[in-house]
């Protein structure tokens, strides 16, 4: 009897509070990946993040930069001067991945892979060791870009050798965008999914917005707060996230295609953007080429399609776009960022 009135007590307990959030994490693209659904029904919710994990763990094996994969026999092919038939998947990768590359000027460019190895990026352990300066300067002499394919239905030619793809600045948005269809065919219409800073909303948490961090890039904690609607997305590129140091030096995984180098200018950039389709992607590989353009990172925002942006420099000082300051809420005692139209 002892033990039934404490059962009872508990199931009263659980029905007076909160409803439930069901989460289920996992280390996938690199990074850690986190799924919440807001959903009384916890089967359903059990097997609609079961679904979505299942998807990024397909799509981290397949187009796995530097272990076997179906992305490593392309860039084995194209290193060979050899026509490669690729999945129908892939080929549409291939044309969406140029196009925004286009829409950023190739300051992002998933055609860069080659450079990626050379500074040890392409590793699941970094070395503080700098590439060799003449295989820099044959990278640069090359300058390979992923609008040197040419993709024929399936068929995949290069005209350049050295053009490697490395998707690892648009894939984890295209499974942010899996995970959002997936999710609402399996009945769930309000959950977040954040993988590793980039985040898409669906619906909301029980009736308040979803609210998610912005990750101060020196600082433990967060820089800002931004509430969620349904559909929106926000990605994050950072310095702090995968780097080495080297005599007091940091050497970042962004690096800038015009260099061949790390960008030093920048700690932090935030893009955020409007439910669309592809919002996921476009909140992955939007914010790379707006890292590496510095102090002008403005003028890409228009062509990217993004609704607004914070960054970081690398000197501390905080620019937001004055769309996106409107929503954001920053710590307290931080110095006052710079409004920016």
């Amino acid at each position: 009897m002892r033990v039934l009135i404490l059962l009872l007590a508990a199931a009263l307990l659980a029905a007076c509070g909160k409803p439930p959030v069901h989460g289920r994490e996992a280390f996938v693209f690199g990074t850690r990946v986190e799924v919440l659904v807001a959903d009384a029904d916890a089967t359903r919710a059990a097997a609609a993040m079961s679904a979505v994990l299942q998807e990024f763990d397909r799509l981290h094996r397949t187009y796995h930069a530097w272990q076997p994969s179906e992305l490593t026999a392309l860039n084995a092919a194209l290193a060979e001067g050899r026509p490669h038939a690729v999945t129908s998947e892939l080929a549409a990768f291939i044309v969406d991945a140029q196009a925004i590359a286009a829409a950023g000027d190739h300051l992002f460019d998933p055609g860069i892979g080659r450079l990626i190895a050379l500074w040890g990026f392409q590793s699941d352990e970094f070395r503080p060791r700098l590439p060799d300066a003449a295989a820099l300067d044959a990278w640069r002499r090359a300058a390979p870009s992923i609008a040197d394919l040419r993709v024929d239905g399936r068929m995949v030619t290069s005209a350049k050798r050295e053009v490697a793809l490395d998707f690892g600045g648009y894939l984890k948005g295209v499974a942010l965008d899996r995970a959002a269809a997936l999710l609402r065919a399996q009945g769930v219409g309000n959950a977040l999914v954040n993988i590793g800073g980039n985040v898409i909303a669906l619906g909301t948490k029980y009736g308040q917005p979803w609210r998610v961090g912005i990750q101060h890039p020196r600082a433990p904690g967060t820089l800002a707060t931004l509430t969620l609607a349904d559909g929106e997305a926000i990605g994050t590129s950072g310095d702090y996230q995968r780097f080495f140091e080297l005599d007091g030096r940091r050497y970042c995984h962004l690096l800038d295609p015009r260099s061949a180098a790390p960008v030093t200018h920048t700690q932090a950039l935030t893009v955020l953007v409007a439910p669309q389709p592809g919002a996921g992607m476009r909140s992955d590989a939007a914010s790379k080429p707006l890292f590496v353009a510095g102090d002008g990172w403005r003028r890409l925002l228009a062509p990217l399609g993004v609704a607004g942006a914070l960054r970081v420099a690398a000197d501390g000082r905080v620019q937001v776009s004055r769309t996106l300051a409107a929503r954001l809420k920053f710590e307290p005692g931080l110095p006052a960022p710079e409004i920016v139209d």
